[in-house]
């Protein structure tokens, strides 16, 4: 299987790039700083040096070509402005699915965030907000979209050792879940057929991860 990960330089892209790599599978991380390359490799995939912010589509189909699946795991992180929320968070994420529809990469997973569909209700951080915003309209633009997509949701992401345990459904409450345990599950994901056409809450929880996926 090949996989491409959008933020492939991010905590859990790292992580799913161990697991999927240790496998056997073959992973692409896409980067926009060329110093990540190490980082990747050392992982176990290889990088791909290209900007989402400024690339065109053409450019990130020609990177997603043959891909098996697609998971966009990027995000503009939370020290930025405004504004990358939106050509991060929104902008790179819708260009990365019309980019596998154009490539013809059927299996698309988006990593979105608990709360994405509270935002308009939401007081307070303005910043977190308008993160939330750019989640949702995100997944509103993939919906639309003619992929097998799966939106995961993830809550509070901690450095916890992972327990290999979740509770994973189409609404879960909020709660936390250790970067471990989200990588260990977007790999299952990508070959869950359940998942399709779904938005999925994921926190941490007391069903294996395997198990937990077979039960969608």
């Amino acid at each position: 299987m090949r996989v491409v990960i959008a933020g492939g330089h991010g905590q859990i892209a790292l992580r799913l790039t161990k697991l999927l790599s240790g496998d056997g599978h073959e992973v692409v991380g896409l980067v926009r700083n060329p110093d990540h390359e190490a980082d990747i490799a050392a992982a176990g995939g290889r990088a791909a040096v290209l900007d989402l912010e400024r690339a065109g589509t053409d450019a990130v189909a020609d990177v997603l070509a043959k891909a098996d699946v697609a998971i966009f795991a990027a995000g503009a992180g939370p020290g930025s402005g405004n504004d990358r929320k939106d050509t991060v968070d929104r902008g790179a994420a819708a260009l990365f699915a019309e980019a596998s529809e154009q490539a013809g990469v059927r299996r698309h997973i988006q990593v979105g965030s608990m709360g994405a569909d509270r935002a308009d209700t939401l007081t307070g951080d303005e910043t977190f907000t308008v993160y939330l915003r750019a989640k949702k309209a995100a997944e509103d633009d993939l919906r639309g979209r003619d992929l097998d997509w799966t939106i995961l949701r993830p809550g509070h992401l901690t450095n916890d050792a992972g327990t290999g345990r979740i509770l994973i459904a189409d609404r879960t409450g909020d709660g936390s879940i250790s970067r471990d345990d989200v990588a260990l599950t977007l790999a299952g994901l990508c070959t869950t057929p359940a998942s399709i056409g779904r938005i999925l809450e994921l926190v941490a929880g007391e069903t294996p991860v395997a198990e937990a996926l077979a039960n969608l």
